[in-house]
């Protein structure tokens, strides 16, 4: 297989690894409380990811200043944002969730002006920010929040979009470091967070766990949370963060039709609208990028 076609096939896994994440989450959460969400699939991603570094003979950091830096892309990047998701999607559908995160890569555009020198604002960026804000818009009016969405869970998840945006600008500012070697670390100071945290997330009656949320969650902190971020850094150092950009346009899509395939989540056409807007705003602010 030559490397483009396997770079190909990395994106695809990527793209259906990421977007099921929000139908993963919602089965999870049939049983499993937002905390306990977040707690399991940081706990379980984080073993997988350590598991890919022993594979690779990776060491973790010794000095105390990375492990700084992980803290904060730990709450920040992690417990944070997913704590956002789990809970926004207590009262709204897998499918909108999905959506919502396609503002992540407006706001960080909007962010970037003003804190990388050298990723400023132009003419299409503006008017591709403008344009997805209008398909959030969309989103947030009275006249479609018809009882699968609320208000409340719809702020939450572009909260949590918006949490991401600012960890990547962070990441951006700050020293780089061995991509396998701080996936695991992060992850595992992600979970030792959260147990902290949230101590009573350890008392869960395992034998009385649903299989759909037992087999969820499992896979929720296996792929999204943790082999997700190895296929990540393999593409971005073989094919360059421009080529993995082209995910921002189809994630959202895979996770909104994701959910009304495999939960029956009714899609509206003003949802379907939003969707144009916001990818249409993604692909206009990365002309002449």
């Amino acid at each position: 297989m030559t490397d483009i076609k396997r770079n190909y096939l990395l994106l695809a896994s990527l793209i259906m690894i990421w977007g099921s994440s929000f139908v993963l989450t919602d089965r999870s959460l049939l049983f499993f409380s937002p905390e306990q969400v977040v707690t399991y699939r940081l706990t379980i991603g984080a073993l997988s990811m350590l598991l890919i570094s022993l594979i690779y003979r990776k060491r973790l950091f010794v000095s105390i200043r990375p492990w700084f830096h992980f803290s904060f892309y730990a709450v920040i990047g992690n417990i944070l944002p997913y704590l956002l998701i789990s809970t926004g999607q207590m009262s709204i559908t897998s499918g909108m969730a999905g959506l919502l995160m396609a503002v992540m890569p407006l706001v960080t555009l909007l962010l970037a002006h003003f804190f990388l020198p050298n990723d400023k604002l132009n003419v299409y960026k503006i008017l591709g920010f403008i344009l997805g804000i209008s398909g959030v818009l969309f989103i947030l009016a009275p006249s479609i929040n018809n009882g699968s969405n609320s208000t409340f869970g719809i702020l939450l998840v572009l909260a949590a979009a918006c949490s991401y945006s600012v960890n990547t600008i962070v990441a951006a500012r700050l020293t780089s470091y061995d991509p396998i070697v701080s996936s695991t670390c992060v992850l595992i100071l992600a979970s030792l967070f959260s147990f902290l945290i949230w101590p009573e997330s350890l008392s869960i009656a395992f034998n009385h766990i649903p299989l759909i949320s037992l087999s969820s969650i499992i896979l929720l902190g296996v792929l999204p949370t943790g082999i997700a971020a190895f296929i990540y850094f393999i593409i971005i150092n073989s094919a360059g963060a421009t080529f993995l950009a082209n995910i921002n346009y189809l994630i959202p899509v895979v996770a909104f039709f994701l959910g009304a395939i495999l939960l029956g989540e009714e899609i509206l056409i003003q949802n379907i609208i939003a969707l144009i807007f916001i990818i249409s705003g993604i692909f206009i602010s990365r002309k002449n990028s």
